[in-house]
């Protein structure tokens, strides 16, 4: 099995975990990038994870921005036909806004504000590459788990380790 065909099969398995009983979620929360990051895996998997969430008809709630990761996987979820509600502090709004926007962008005024809009929307979080800020709402979605705040699935989709957490 080549290089391309494993990652393929990792994102598919990883997708299917967390959406293995599809009728149980209706959308998904999806932490990802404002860049595109460096290895074109990365933009492969966003794509690929919106046409999955299509195909099995759950809607996405995302971070609201056009570009980078962001930008793909919300695209994909929307012209496959699902609502799209993307989640973004004003002062974000001039970087991680760049062009066209889809779906429903809701404005709120701080992080702690978009985290918390994102968990009351999302039946379920998938984290893909990303930076700082990707890694920190992962983990305050975790940390609200150990703490009892909600008992939703929470997945990372690990694609230079091709195991999912």
């Amino acid at each position: 099995m080549d290089r391309v065909d494993e990652t393929t099969e990792i994102k598919a398995e990883a997708g299917a975990q967390v959406m293995a009983a599809a009728s149980r979620f209706r959308r998904i929360c999806v932490f990802c990038g404002s860049s595109k990051g460096k290895k074109m895996s990365y933009q492969d998997a966003a794509v690929e994870l919106g046409e999955e969430l299509v195909a099995r008809n759950i809607d996405l709630v995302y971070g609201g921005g056009s570009v980078g990761l962001m930008g793909l996987v919300s695209q994909a979820v929307y012209s496959g036909g699902r609502h799209v509600i993307g989640v973004i502090p004003k002062t974000l709004m001039p970087r991680e806004i760049t062009g066209e926007t889809v779906g429903e962008v809701k404005q709120v005024a701080d992080m702690h504000q978009r985290k918390a809009e994102m968990a009351r929307q999302s039946d379920a979080f998938i984290a893909l590459p990303g930076g700082y800020g990707t890694l920190e709402e992962l983990l305050e979605v975790i940390t609200w788990a150990q703490l009892g705040i909600h008992d939703k699935p929470v997945r990372f989709l690990g694609l230079l380790s091709g195991r999912t957490y």
